[in-house]
């Protein structure tokens, strides 16, 4: 049984990708919590490793405002995204203006999609007098080495006829020459810190094409065109920069894009949920804590050794906190006892349709239902 004596629960939940944010799943899980266990006291810290809510997240433990403008979609249409202004600093995601989730499925092509609203949010920042960009990738629908980005920033990329090209996937292949010099002048004072929490480099088998852009709507038609058009773009940078990309971790990271702001604009690559944990003084909030709840769509094999989950887990083990994971879904064939959360729970299996279990309302009902009837088994950890 839950003790009478007030527990101390920090609620730090990744979204179920497609059904809630963060933000709503963490707000699920407290009010489980308050409904089944009126004397526990919940504590939600926004997190993320640099996709979708990382803006949230730094905004929530540093303070600071949004920014709404119009910029242009992964299609290139006009569409309202924003980002935070931290005193001089100014807090961009990705998945903002070039979000997966801003297309319907049938759009989805990343021979065609495109970085360059990610570059119009920068350039806003720039405008605005921000020279310190802390900037999130994750959750891209692009494919185009950053070229898009890098295009609303002023740099021009040129085929073997001289003409410019537009930033995407396709045009990699196609690009002759690097032309720098009407690039954006605040560039020379700015300094750039890139969220990044995948390994990926930047070409390769293991490569940005090969892992994500199936994901993003590549047939394997399309992968080994933008694993060509990769590769011929890592040439040219290190003909022009002297940086190598081709096995550079984290360089991948949203189709490329990490690569662009290490070669090109002199990027720091860090640990995105590390930076968020950093920022929220998780460290120290977990003393006297007793338990903590994440989760996210769906737990896997990777969920322990990479992003949100394995960031968390890794901060609260060494502070001797267990850790409680909820998923939308677990890996078909994966036990939760393989993994090293104290608990791990489903709140759904491979006999849910996927049209039921996605639905907003279903999935904070059953994080709802599943705190109060599932986690009395963890009670015992916590005293």
């Amino acid at each position: 049984m839950f003790s009478s004596s007030p527990h101390r629960i920090l609620v730090a939940p990744d979204s179920f990708k497609g059904s809630l944010s963060a933000r709503e799943a963490a707000d699920a899980i407290c009010e489980g919590l308050r409904q089944a266990f009126p004397d526990c006291v919940p504590e939600h810290i926004a997190v993320s490793d640099g996709g979708e809510g990382f803006t949230d997240a730094i905004l929530s433990a540093r303070g600071g405002i949004r920014v709404t403008v119009q910029v242009s979609d992964p299609q290139g249409r006009p569409v309202e995204a924003a980002y935070g202004l931290c005193g001089s600093t100014a807090v961009i995601e990705t998945a903002a203006a070039s979000g997966l989730p801003l297309l319907r499925p049938e759009e989805r092509n990343p021979l065609l999609t495109t970085s360059f609203g990610t570059g119009e949010l920068i350039r806003d920042a720039l405008d605005r007098g921000c020279r310190d960009l802390l900037v999130g990738l994750g959750g891209s629908a692009t494919h185009d080495a950053g070229t898009g980005m890098l295009s609303a920033l002023g740099f021009r990329f040129l085929d073997a006829s001289g003409r410019v090209l537009r930033g995407c996937g396709a045009s990699l292949a196609k690009i002759a020459a690097l032309d720098r010099s009407r690039a954006h002048p605040a560039l020379a004072e700015a300094s750039f810190t890139v969220a990044c929490d995948v390994q990926t480099v930047f070409c390769g088998p293991q490569g940005a094409a090969a892992t994500f852009a199936p994901q993003k709507g590549a047939t394997p038609a399309m992968v080994r065109e933008l694993e060509a058009g990769s590769c011929h773009f890592a040439d040219l940078v290190l003909q022009q920069t002297g940086h190598d990309l081709r096995e550079e971790k984290g360089t991948g990271a949203a189709g490329g894009l990490g690569g662009a702001f290490t070669a090109l604009l002199g990027a720091q690559l860090a640990s995105g949920i590390d930076l968020v944990l950093d920022a929220a003084d998780f460290d120290a909030r977990l003393a006297g804590a007793d338990l903590v709840i994440t989760g996210e769509g769906c737990i896997d094999a990777q969920s322990a050794q990479g992003k949100v989950l394995s960031g968390i887990l890794r901060h609260a083990q060494s502070a001797g906190v267990p850790v409680i994971a909820i998923g939308g879904r677990i890996a078909p064939g994966l036990s939760p006892d393989a993994l090293p959360f104290a608990r791990c729970f489903a709140l759904s299996d491979e006999t849910v349709p996927d049209r039921l279990a996605m639905q907003p309302d279903y999935t904070r009902a059953r994080i709802i239902g599943t705190v109060g009837k599932l986690l009395p088994a963890t009670w015992p950890l916590i005293g």
